[in-house]
């Protein structure tokens, strides 16, 4: 009888504590959610630490080649806001999270002449020019806002690495030959510096993502 009664004051007790773990994950979300920043950070390196005076990082000159066969560089994203992934099109893990979040903010931002949307082939070889405008027909991509990015391998890869800091491995081994494969979301400033990382698979980090967008769009 006793052990009955103590094994049912047991579980009331940790029913309570369970409702109040439950509670403070609330209370911490939504702080989180309203959260609010009126200035972003740059970020320099690949530790990703927030640096308030100034950006020392742009991203490197480069030229791909979008879905349509037209050639992307700095120069045509000049004075533009975007948001940088890297996917490939055979990708069965994340790589359809990420294409469906990219998706839904061309939807906000369609009629935004200063935002656009990049996102790299890490398999380039399979990725050729006729394989990204299928696929951009498929997931309703949408040009001239969203370029599905193929090109040399290395290239991709140099630039992911060593300019979008977006191989979380890579910089723990160091190892050239590993596949990149990432969930971050870049967002890069009209003079090429980053200014935001976020977990494309998220949506409360695609509602950051929109709050950053709409402070850089204020910016000088």
């Amino acid at each position: 009888m006793n052990y009955s009664r103590n094994l049912l004051f047991a579980l009331v007790v940790l029913g309570f504590v369970s409702c109040a773990d439950t509670h403070k994950n609330k209370a911490k979300t939504a702080l989180v959610e309203n959260t609010e920043v009126s200035q972003l950070p740059y970020f320099n390196s690949a530790l990703f630490t927030p640096e308030w005076n100034k950006g020392t990082h742009k991203i490197p000159d480069f030229s791909f080649t979008n879905q349509n066969g037209e050639n992307v560089t700095n120069a045509s994203l000049e004075e533009k806001i975007y948001v940088a992934d890297f996917f490939f099109t055979i990708c069965p893990g994340i790589c359809p999270k990420l294409t469906k979040n990219m998706g839904l903010l061309q939807e906000v931002y369609k009629d935004d002449p200063d935002i656009r949307f990049l996102s790299h082939s890490v398999m380039p070889t399979n990725d050729t020019v006729e394989k990204l405008a299928q696929y951009a027909r498929e997931h309703d991509v949408h040009l001239p806002q969203w370029h599905l990015l193929t090109g040399d391998k290395d290239a991709i890869y140099d630039i992911a690495r060593n300019g979008y800091f977006a191989d979380d491995d890579f910089t723990k081994t160091q190892d050239i030959e590993g596949f990149i494969h990432t969930e971050n979301f870049i967002l890069v400033d009209g003079k090429g510096y980053i200014r935001g990382v976020y977990n494309g698979t998220l949506a409360l980090e695609m509602k950051r993502l929109k709050r950053h967008i709409e402070i850089l769009k204020k910016e000088p």
